[in-house]
């Protein structure tokens, strides 16, 4: 007799005297199991047990050799004891957030000259920017400003820094701030007043960096406040427009002049063809140092150094 069942075939022998039905076993599993842990392959095995079992009370039939109520029972029980199967992800680990110390954001805030939106992709200072936005894609906050924005500037900085909706900070936020400013033009004459505005509010600034800087309506861009660690001054003397040949530190204790360095456009003209007709007629000079990667490959390397992994040495 042939009995086919959930696409399996089983083949039984006919007795002429068909034996007494097999006593009714029951299976038991101890400990609980929870409904997320079920395991779908255990439930299967023990489904199949129940079908032989029916069909060994239905059937009169005598098993075959070993087939017998005996081993199904231990088949049954040996079902019971399946674990679930844990599929492996490939996820990365992750500490528990008590243990994680994030280190301070670094904020690099830059001022255009003149009267340029802080968009133009053709000016050195938003080349800056959108090069160490792609450099350091987490961990530094970099944006430019038109010079006249001083305050949006501020407000983009205390943000980062966590103040509350009245601009307040905490002290200890003041302390791990890591704040670089840049600029060119009256961008470098804003930077410095902006340094000043954050030395009132006792925030440190890491580094400024002004190129061929001008002085804006009565604002002195010639010296760094205390709370500047460090600041550099790139100029060139020539034109009707040109920077600012010196920068000193209100605290020399304070603040570190890493230098004034001079570039001369007379004897090493720079060719500027995306500039306006008439940045290049009108402010020669001032221009080409605007446009000159030597000069602001100098500036990248000052605001690299202080844009160290967390645990480097501060030069």
């Amino acid at each position: 007799m042939s009995v086919t069942s959930t696409g399996a075939r089983f083949n039984f022998c006919a007795a002429a005297n068909p034996p007494n039905p097999p006593p009714r076993i029951t299976t038991l599993c101890f400990g609980s199991i929870s409904p997320p842990q079920r395991n779908p392959i255990s439930k299967n095995i023990i489904s199949f047990t129940v079908i032989l079992l029916r069909l060994a009370r239905a059937t009169p039939v005598r098993f075959p050799g070993p087939l017998s109520p005996a081993l199904l029972l231990a088949f049954s029980a040996t079902a019971c004891t399946v674990r679930p199967v844990t599929q492996r992800h490939d996820w990365p680990s992750v500490p528990p957030a008590s243990l994680v110390t994030p280190s301070p954001t670094v904020i690099v805030v830059g001022f255009v000259g003149g009267v340029v939106k802080p968009d133009d992709p053709v000016r050195s200072e938003v080349k800056l920017a959108e090069h160490l936005r792609t450099e350091y894609p987490t961990g530094v906050y970099v944006q430019t400003f038109e010079n006249r924005h001083r305050e949006k500037a501020m407000k983009a900085i205390l943000t980062q820094l966590g103040a509350d909706r009245s601009g307040t900070l905490s002290e200890n936020e003041k302390r791990q701030a890591r704040i670089i400013l840049y600029g060119h033009s009256w961008g470098g004459s804003a930077m410095v007043e902006l340094a000043r505005e954050l030395d009132k509010r006792g925030i440190p600034v890491l580094l400024t960096v002004q190129v061929d800087s001008v002085r804006r309506f009565g604002v002195d861009d010639s010296v760094i406040p205390p709370n500047v660690a460090r600041a550099a001054n790139f100029y060139q003397p020539d034109g009707v427009i040109h920077g600012r040949e010196e920068i000193r530190a209100a605290d020399p204790s304070k603040t570190q002049i890493l230098g004034n360095f001079r570039s001369d456009y007379k004897e090493h003209p720079i060719h500027c063809p995306e500039y306006p007709w008439y940045d290049r007629t009108l402010a020669k000079t001032h221009t080409e140092i605007d446009c000159d990667p030597a000069v602001w490959s100098r500036v990248e390397a000052l605001i690299r150094r202080q844009i160290a992994p967390a645990g480097a040495t501060q030069d």
